[in-house]
């Protein structure tokens, strides 16, 4: 059976074999062992990371089309470009969103004959990050500009935003204080306080359960009912847990403890 990177590699040939690609991994050795696997696959791929002492020469070949992949482990977010890239590849797990902006847009930049970027997200950094739309242009609150850019979308024609803003604001306002009262209400039924999640994490010294970030497309999923029963059970707010994984990794430790 393949493994993951293995599937990886196979959904790149299918998408971006034709294109200029930069790779975003964690660990220098991951992004080493990629390089290899898509060279093994037909990509030229090179790799770069902070001790690269040919870093210049590999970053002007890539420029230069002597490698159509360029893997790394988080050294190009900011500081280089390259306008031809087309295509982005995001391996790296993170909850930062300004950090995933730097990340997809070293593919942002306009170049002659390219009309678009290809973001492949195999760990579905997508489902917790909004990519920025025309709304988020003009307004600066995230609930208003995800209002609008769905009524936008459901327009299907020219809108003019700065006219719908209020209307959305409003809207939001309102769903916003919808949830809080549901989730306060929630709060009021509950028969016993509930530990915090990561305060437990620290309580116990698990450094691997709080610093957690999922890193598969499966961990990155919403937890379980089965799961969120058994942390409930155990005494822990479920509503704090975002992920699969983090989920998994919490119940093993509650294990480990009642053993």
């Amino acid at each position: 059976m393949a493994s993951y990177p293995e599937k990886i590699a196979y959904g790149m040939a299918n998408h971006c074999m034709n294109r200029k690609t930069v790779v975003f991994l964690s660990l220098v050795k991951t992004s080493q062992k990629f390089r290899d696997l898509l060279n093994e696959k037909g990509f030229k791929a090179a790799e770069v990371n902070g001790n690269s002492k040919d870093r210049d020469r590999v970053l002007e070949d890539f420029e230069n089309d002597k490698y159509n992949v360029l893997c790394n482990s988080m050294l190009l977010t900011e500081g280089w470009d390259s306008p031809a890239v087309d295509c982005i590849v995001v391996l790296s797990s993170t909850r930062v969103r300004p950090l995933y902006r730097q990340m997809v847009g070293r593919g942002t930049h306009l170049f002659p004959g390219k009309d678009h970027l290809l973001l492949l997200d195999f760990l579905w950094h997508t489902d917790r990050h909004v990519l920025v739309h025309l709304a988020h242009l003009i307004v600066e609150n995230e609930e208003v500009a995800k209002e609008a850019t769905q009524m936008i979308e459901e327009v299907g024609g020219p809108v003019d935003i700065e006219e719908i803003q209020d209307s959305t604001a409003e809207e939001a306002t309102a769903k916003r204080e919808e949830a809080l009262a549901k989730r306060l209400e929630k709060l009021r039924r509950k028969k016993k306080r509930l530990v915090n999640p990561i305060q437990f994490a620290m309580d116990i010294e698990d450094k691997d359960l709080t610093n957690y970030q999922p890193l598969f497309g499966w961990e990155a999923e919403k937890p379980s009912k089965e799961q969120i029963n058994q942390i409930e059970k155990a005494g822990i707010d479920p509503t704090e847990i975002d992920s699969k994984g983090q989920a998994d990794k919490l119940i093993n430790a509650i294990k480990s403890r009642e053993a």
